[in-house]
């Protein structure tokens, strides 16, 4: 059976207020490669705004039409979110399928879900854009079955459908919801528990491919963590929708949690947002952020703003943040270099890992306090816990016990008040 190749015309409007229109038309392309459709054509028109009826200026209706025609294409991606009357209005002015930059991201996320709370999300997202658009999504569907002319023949029994569908699509949205908040109740639980462990949380957020995941298994080599524990990594948009969390114990035996996050897009769907927000929330909990960007990149700045922009509307706010600025090898830029709480640094080629474990250190760890504590010999249990536990700066053997200098946890340090001696 010969499988379809779709092949896709792009087509932007240049919105005056738009700084980042180039790269926002070339992210669309690369959103397009990452579900493997052939971009075969760019249209684009400098309006004011986009057209309400349309999406482009009547004009331009046909001049697409004839770029679509000539260039093979059987589909057009439009680079913003379509209302469900700009869809209707293009499918029957083109006469082809058409989707806009929101129905390719919750398409990518789909494909890329692989937990149920993440493949969850993305249906409850994707339920909520097509409720308002059934009308146009319908004749987009009859398009894919190779039908040309929109619409049904029969209107009364087309519009009995589409309550019905309506129907259906509410209840699927309703139990969605209900199962995700039996899911972020348990999260929340999760979060409550790592929180009475007194371990710092240390979140990866940033924008998609910015290099999180090589970064956080970069950090696991690092602390020899088991090879089991690497997270998966690859170079595409939204390799990574699940959260990851893992324990690193340094050598000293200072530890900490390391979570992953979901990559952030410009013009990232608000029901995606919504959708993931559970997912997000770990950063809202996180004693420090870890904002991943790819230095190499001429648009990182705006990447760096869409972050922020992002994580302030999930209500992540006020955590201290370190900039790691990734891929500086790329950016043909100095490194590894430390400067306040930015570190520049290759999380490929491993260069820079220690600067930035330094750096959390300085951040994370103002909970530990050094102290002398004197262990009498019949208390084995505490000398080994404090050997797993603590930085053991000096050990040596008393008269009466073990007499120990230890830096560790003050809450450590409050368990261990009888044997504690000077701090």
């Amino acid at each position: 059976m010969d499988v379809l190749v779709e092949r896709a015309l792009l087509v932007g409007v240049h919105a005056q207020t738009d700084e980042h229109f180039e790269y926002s038309l070339e992210e669309l392309g690369n959103l397009a490669e990452a579900i493997e459709v052939e971009v075969v054509g760019t249209i684009t028109q400098n309006l004011e705004r986009p057209n309400p009826s349309h999406y482009v200026g009547a004009g331009k209706i046909e001049e697409i039409r004839n770029f679509y025609e000539e260039s093979g294409a059987n589909l057009v991606i439009f680079n913003d979110e379509l209302s469900p009357s700009q869809i209707r209005n293009l499918e029957n002015g083109l006469e082809c399928k058409v989707i806009d930059r929101t129905m390719l991201i919750l398409d990518i996320f789909a494909r890329r879900a692989r937990t149920r709370e993440a493949r969850m999300q993305v249906d409850l997202a994707q339920l909520q854009y097509m409720l308002p658009r059934l009308v146009g999504l319908r004749a987009s569907l009859s398009r894919q079955g190779g039908g040309t002319g929109g619409g049904f023949q029969n209107k009364g029994a087309g519009e009995t459908k589409l309550e019905l569908d309506r129907r259906v699509i509410e209840d699927q949205i309703a139990k969605l919801r209900r199962e995700l908040e039996n899911v972020q109740g348990q999260r929340e639980t999760q979060r409550k528990q790592r929180r009475r462990s007194g371990l710092p949380v240390v979140s990866l957020v940033g924008y998609t491919n910015a290099g999180k995941s090589t970064l956080m298994n970069g950090l696991l080599k690092k602390v020899n963590a088991e090879l089991d524990r690497q997270v998966f990594e690859k170079d595409m948009l939204f390799a990574t929708l699940d959260t990851s969390i893992r324990h690193v114990k340094l050598p000293d035996n200072k530890a900490f949690l390391l979570t992953d996050t979901v990559g952030f897009v410009g013009k990232l769907p608000h029901h995606l947002v919504k959708a993931f927000r559970s997912t997000l929330e770990e950063a809202r909990d996180a004693d420090l952020l870890l904002q991943v960007v790819d230095v190499s990149h001429s648009e990182h700045p705006f990447m760096m703003e869409v972050t922020s922009e992002t994580l302030t509307d999930v209500g992540v706010e006020n955590v201290p943040t370190i900039n790691v600025f990734n891929k500086s090898d790329l950016a043909d830029l100095s490194y590894p270099k430390v400067e306040g709480n930015n570190v520049w640094l290759s999380a490929k080629d491993e260069k820079g890992l220690e600067e930035l474990v330094e750096l959390i250190k300085d951040f994370i760890f103002d909970e530990y306090v050094t102290c002398k504590l004197l262990v009498p010999f019949d208390r084995g249990d505490v000398v080994s816990y404090l050997n797993d536990k603590a930085n053991i700066k000096e050990t040596t053997y008393e008269e009466d016990g073990t007499l120990m200098i230890v830096e560790l946890l003050a809450d450590d340090r409050k368990k261990f008040e009888e044997f504690v001696i000077s701090y």
